[in-house]
This record gives C-alpha cells, structure tokens and sequence, in this order.
C-alpha cells in the first residue's frame, strides 16, 4: 500500500481477483479507518460500465470522484477492457477505437500514468490475461507497477477453508476437484464436477475463442484435452500436430498449435514450463511440459473420466513451487556410462523440477507410488547423477516422517510438503 507504485493483479478468471479486491481488500481499508467514499471500486466486466471502456470517460468519471486531499483507494477490475483510442484530437473530436500500429493512440496505460502523478491515489488494476502485461505495456510503465499473480486456492488454503483434519481424504479431494473458490459452496461431487465443467466450456473456452476471433472451434476443444492428457508430458507444437493427425484424424499445422497455445497461456490456463541442462544451466528448447492452473480444470476438460493421479500431483507440486515464489524448470541429466563391449553410452534422465530462488537450489522428483526397491531407484537414479551439494528431494503419495538415504536425498510425503511453507528446508 501507499508505495507510488500501480498493484497489477493478474490471475486466472475466478480465482478471486475480484473478491480480493471487492471484498478483502475493501473491509481491510475501513478497519483501518479509510472513509467509504475514498474507496473506488469500478468492475469493467459488468455492462453497467461499459460507458467506463473508453480510456478517456473512465479518467474523467474517476478524477470526478476526487473530491479532497485525503487518500484514495482505487481498484479497478478487468481493466484489460479498456479498448484504445485514436487521439480525439487528430479526429475532431470523435471517439474512433484504435488499431495496433496506430501511433497516436490512448490506452489504459496512459490513464493509469495519470492517475499515478496524483500523491493522493493509492491504486490497484487486476486483468485476467497475460496480454495487457506485455514487455511493451510494462515499459510504459517505466518500473512503477508491481505484479500479484494470484491462483486458485492452494492445498493449504484448502484444508483451512473445510476446517477438516484429514489431510488424506482432503487431498484426495483436491486431486479431483482442485482449488476454485466456489468449489467450496458446493456439497456433492456432482455439483462440483459440473460447475468445473461449465467453468471451463462457457468461461475459459469461450472466452479464449472471443478475444482471440477462434473460427475452429473444434480444434481448440481437442487441443485442450490433448494437452490435459498429457499434463507434466514433454511435448512441442510439432508433436501435438502429429497427434492430431495420427489419433484424431484431423490436420492442424503446427504454427497454429502454437497461436492456440500462446492464447491458453495468455489467459493463464496453462503455463509452460522449459527445460535446462543441470549441468551448464543452459536452456535445451526443442520440448517442454505444460501444467494447468487448476488440477479440477485440467479434470474437467477431460469429463472426470482420465485420472493419471501421478502427473496431476507433479501439477500441484509445480503450482505450489510457483506459488512460493521459486523459479520452475525442468531438468536434464546427462549420465555416460561403459557397456559390456566397454563403448561409451550416453543417456539423458530427468528431473521433475530444478527450482531456484535467489541463491537456493533444489531438485525435486514426484513420485505418487513408489512402492519397490526398483521405483525407489528409479526415481533418485537422474539426482544421483547431479553432483553438487544442493538439495535433493523426492515427493511422494505416501506419508510418514522425513527421512534421508544414504545419497543425502531427503523423502517428503506430498501433504506435508504442501501444508508446511518451509517443507523444502525440512
């Protein structure tokens, strides 16, 4: 608060962007004595203020509500749909939307700018796509933005909002069903499957079809439950065009794979994550894995009927690393070893996530069984063959204290990793 800096929260839709703001935030202002009339609250969503999408009536209609020198809190939601403006100066005057190159264009970002030279204006805007956040937008801004990604609910937050003190079947739950707030006002599965549903096909899936003039419908219905099926899978554009051909009989290029991609992205549905080398932490492209923002989402799309329990858990391991604050990637390993015939073979191994905040390394392997002597060396065979002093740790399905082998490698049951915030320390 009150740091001269715009608060960007970004996020999913209906992951509590508004409610954050509407409601938390808002009751938080007047425990702490902020009169009503200074708290500012526009949702550019609602058709009342569609007037307010011009950039030029929303700046007029907020510098209209200041009426002293007091503080002033301003949210304004879904600010993405602030459409750009030609300049009604080189119109005479008429309010003509804008196109891309156009050089004489108002946008959302000139307003907020605005605003930002009054010292009484503490502002917030929340958007619910990646595009109004661009590396040209945030220029704009010329360092004076601070972005908060929110997400679903987190398991811990989870378990908190159902009071319920069995962690096994609230996991279970959260597997299915995931973390979208208004998951917990409903009682049945089936009411929750549903909601899931219709969240993604009328929300998501349309919306991605509207913003983005989508005329295929159909292939961006398959493309999301391709990629839903293969959460945590490596894969590229290229590879998913060929699964298009080879199982779905249908031809789709794999420039247009990569459009349907990029717009998933940008509505934060799914979030590719790259993979590096362990050893020169040198970025390898040629495939990456995708993680949805939600397990119920990534459930939904495919009818609650493909569980694959193990790569939804690797899913919400990946969400929570992100959630606390740690940069994501995936790790490769390369092992050369001697065959009978004493040549030298090279293998590639993976690691689940090589994680990194500031000067904190981590390599973690999820496993969701691990149940014989071999999985057990399977799952620790890439971390063995990384030889520095950073820690290493294999989540698994099962609980039970922490424990250490004699590689140093640590086992942390995936409930306590997720419920304790300093697990990875553990």
């Amino acid at each position: 608060m009150n740091n001269g800096r715009v608060k960007i929260i970004t996020g999913i839709r209906r992951c509590g962007k508004s409610f954050l703001l509407k409601k938390l935030f808002h009751d938080f202002l007047l425990d702490n004595n902020v009169k009503e009339d200074h708290i500012i609250y526009l949702a550019l969503d609602d058709t009342l203020n569609n007037h307010l999408l011009n950039p030029l009536a929303l700046e007029s209609y907020v510098r209209n509500l200041i009426k002293d020198d007091e503080n002033y809190y301003i949210m304004i939601d879904e600010i993405q749909r602030v459409f750009p403006i030609v300049n009604p100066i080189f119109t005479e005057g008429k309010i003509k939307k804008a196109k891309k190159d156009d050089q004489d264009a108002i946008t959302f970002v000139n307003i907020i700018l605005g605003f930002m030279q009054l010292d009484n204006i503490d502002l917030y805007i929340s958007g619910s796509n990646s595009k109004f956040l661009s590396r040209d937008i945030m220029t704009e801004f010329r360092d004076r933005g601070d972005e908060i990604h929110m997400q679903p609910l987190s398991f811990s937050e989870y378990v908190q909002a159902i009071k319920s003190k069995d962690t096994t079947s609230a996991f279970n739950e959260y597997l299915l069903h995931g973390g979208m707030p208004l998951i917990l006002s409903y009682d049945t599965a089936d009411q929750k499957e549903e909601y899931l549903r219709n969240l993604f096909n009328l929300t998501y899936h349309k919306d991605v079809i509207e913003r983005n003039g989508i005329k295929n419908e159909k292939e961006l219905e398959i493309l999301t439950k391709v990629m839903a099926s293969n959460v945590g899978s490596l894969t590229n554009p290229n590879i998913i065009a060929d699964t298009f051909r080879t199982k779905m009989k249908a031809n789709i290029s794999k420039d247009t794979v990569y459009s349907y991609l990029k717009y998933l992205e940008d509505a934060f549905i799914i979030t590719k994550v790259d993979r590096v080398d362990v050893r020169g932490r040198k970025h390898i492209g040629a495939t990456y894995k995708y993680y949805f923002a939600d397990p119920g989402l990534r459930n939904a799309r495919l009818d609650f009927l493909h569980r694959d329990d193990g790569h939804v858990m690797e899913n919400i391991i990946y969400n929570e690393l992100i959630r606390r604050g740690y940069s994501v990637q995936i790790g490769v390993v390369e092992v050369f070893s001697k065959n009978n015939e004493n040549k030298t073979i090279r293998s590639i191994l993976e690691t689940d996530f090589v994680v990194s905040l500031g000067s904190q390394y981590y390599y973690i392997q999820s496993d969701y069984k691990m149940d014989t002597i071999e999985k057990e060396e399977q799952e620790r065979k890439s971390l063995i063959h990384i030889h520095d002093s950073f820690k290493k740790i294999i989540i698994t399905r099962e609980s039970g204290p922490v424990r250490r082998d004699q590689y140093g490698i640590v086992y942390i049951g995936v409930e306590q990793f997720l419920l304790d915030e300093n697990s990875l320390d553990l």
